[in-house]
């Protein structure tokens, strides 16, 4: 990715990231390693939750360490970047 495309990203914070939960209609958002990525169309994670034990609108940085796959499920198709998360609140 180009700097000019970093550069028009959305930025979330990560209260602006805790809106897209998946609730009420609402798109499905999750972070790692600063990315934050759109996760509405993949049916692991209908209603917000994921495998009964992440949630939606949070960075999963660190739990991903401990997950039975890597990173790599960020390159699905059901799977979009949709912008960075900004470490201040």
């Amino acid at each position: 990715m180009t700097d000019s495309i970093l550069s028009e990203e959305r930025i979330f914070t990560g209260r602006e990231l805790q809106q897209f939960d998946g609730t009420h209609g609402r798109p499905v958002y999750i972070a790692c390693k600063g990315v934050v990525y759109d996760v509405t169309a993949s049916s692991l994670w209908r209603g917000g939750l994921h495998k009964d034990l992440h949630y939606a609108g949070t960075d999963l940085t660190r739990t991903l360490r401990k997950a039975p796959h890597t990173a790599e499920v960020f390159t699905h198709a059901t799977v979009k970047r949709v912008g960075r998360l900004s470490h201040k609140q």
